[in-house]
């Protein structure tokens, strides 16, 4: 539902990757560290989690030892204004990391780049020319292999699920662009409860796809909302943990309840272990059994 806000959790793939990652949020304007939980006794060890507020967009930062890597499956486009931010941006991102295209200019931008930082987690940094900027950092989803060929059924499927929802501008592959299907989506534009996202289909060879390394939150109010996102989102039963399910398309979200937020922002270390130890037995979260937990009772 995101609500007001969308929030995306970046799993990284070393402990210490989120003490690091957080000192690097001034690339960006108006970014601040929002909070800080520690959470014991995990399949995953001692986990830290970090919220981040880069403009417009929550990141939640969490360590989650070597069982995820990013992939450019997934991956965040920012929208600048003027080539000094983009230079700025591309030579800030790329110290460390990889070009995966290099900065230059395209037929879509005058000056563009798409980047895999030192943690792995990819950017597109682009100028917008005369478009307005209504989002500044636009999550963007590339359907590879298997799912090379279904963004357009993703956009209809996830603009179906939420409520506040559109499908906004699509351009396609034409002939002569082989190996990408004529008719197959070369990008297009969707909003889910307001936020905006991108999506595009690749039939290039590529050695990876969506996993659990980057999954999308879906802050609900009441058990009711959890039930339905998870009927209507879930549909690998073995991917199921922790709030955590996959969609028919593998890309992974989280259906979260928003009280959860306050009760591991408690200072009651006792209050976090009671709770942590009743979600991790679970895969669609319950509201009722989290608050007993965090009670005491």
């Amino acid at each position: 539902m995101f609500r007001a806000r969308q929030k995306t959790t970046v799993k990284g793939t070393c402990p210490s990757w989120p003490r690091r990652a957080k000192k690097e949020i001034s690339y960006l304007e108006d970014a601040k560290i929002k909070n800080a939980t520690t959470l014991d006794n995990t399949p995953s060890g001692t986990v830290e989690i970090i919220t981040i507020e880069l403009p417009g967009h929550h990141f939640e930062l969490m360590s989650a030892g070597p069982l995820f890597k990013f992939t450019p499956a997934v991956s965040f486009l920012v929208a600048c204004t003027t080539k000094e931010e983009v230079d700025t941006l591309w030579g800030k991102l790329s110290n460390g990391g990889s070009a995966l295209m290099e900065l230059g200019e395209y037929p879509f931008s005058e000056k563009y780049g798409w980047v895999q930082d030192r943690y792995g987690l990819s950017w597109q940094v682009m100028l917008m020319g005369d478009r307005k900027i209504k989002q500044k950092i636009i999550p963007t989803l590339m359907f590879v292999g298997k799912q090379c060929g279904k963004a357009e059924e993703a956009i209809n499927v996830y603009t179906s699920v939420y409520h506040n929802a559109n499908f906004g501008d699509i351009l396609r592959y034409g002939l002569g662009e082989a190996p990408d299907k004529e008719g197959t989506v070369k990008h297009a534009a969707f909003t889910l409860e307001g936020q905006e996202f991108a999506a595009m289909d690749s039939a290039h060879p590529h050695d990876f796809t969506f996993n659990e390394a980057i999954s999308f939150e879906v802050r609900c109010e009441t058990q009711k909302e959890i039930d339905y996102y998870w009927g209507k989102l879930s549909a690998d039963p073995t991917a199921e943990q922790c709030g955590w399910l996959k969609d028919k398309f593998g890309l992974s979200w989280q259906i979260v309840p928003a009280i959860l937020d306050e009760m591991l922002k408690d200072k009651d270390k006792k209050k976090i272990a009671r709770v942590t130890e009743a979600f991790l037995k679970m895969k669609k979260f319950d509201i009722a059994l989290l608050k007993r937990a965090y009670e005491g009772r």
